[in-house]
């Protein structure tokens, strides 16, 4: 099940308020301007699966995201346990950074975190499939997908080289909860 947790940004011991229905939490991050939708996952997809085989499942809804939005690149992120990666993978997501375009992720499998530090809160988001999240440009944020990954997500950029991190150098990520693995 979907959540949102906030936080006030000083302190990521005390929760303020969670939030598990979909329609609360479209509602809180619609406020403060990021994108949250629930979308049906039609295809069956394993952790770890192709990315050849994830896009052309969900073709359609990739190329419908492509004309609406002007996205010009999609990739897919597949991790699964075993993922001989996994652990630098996780390093390279888990600091706050920003990006200069939006960050648009579909869930198509399994779920991962994303934590939003907005103004003088952060916003932690446990997305799963069917979840699709739009993460403003500039936006301060991290990721994380546990010790023990499991998620497909498709990734849609306007930038053609694709995932581009600015970091903020501050370490506020390693001051909030992380992800438990599902």
């Amino acid at each position: 099940m979907s959540r949102l947790r906030i936080y006030n940004d000083s302190d990521g011991s005390r929760c303020l308020t969670s939030h598990h229905d979909h329609d609360a939490i479209a509602h809180q991050l619609h406020a403060v301007g990021v994108r949250f939708e629930r979308w049906e996952t039609a295809h069956p997809i394993a952790p770890g699966a192709e990315p050849e085989a994830v896009i052309a499942a969900y073709r359609n809804d990739i190329d419908r995201l492509m004309a609406n939005e002007g996205y010009t690149t999609v990739d897919v992120i597949s991790i699964h346990p075993q993922h001989p990666d996994r652990a630098a993978l996780r390093r390279k997501f888990l600091e706050e950074h920003t990006h200069s375009e939006d960050e648009v992720r579909f869930f198509v499998a399994g779920a991962g975190q994303f934590t939003l530090h907005i103004d003088d809160k952060v916003y932690e988001i446990l997305c799963e499939a069917g979840d699709l999240i739009g993460v403003p440009d500039g936006t301060r944020h991290w990721f994380d997908m546990s010790e023990a990954p499991s998620f497909v997500a498709i990734r849609l950029f306007t930038n053609p080289e694709g995932w581009v991190a600015t970091f903020t150098g501050d370490d506020i990520a390693g001051r909030f909860p992380r992800m438990q693995a599902m």
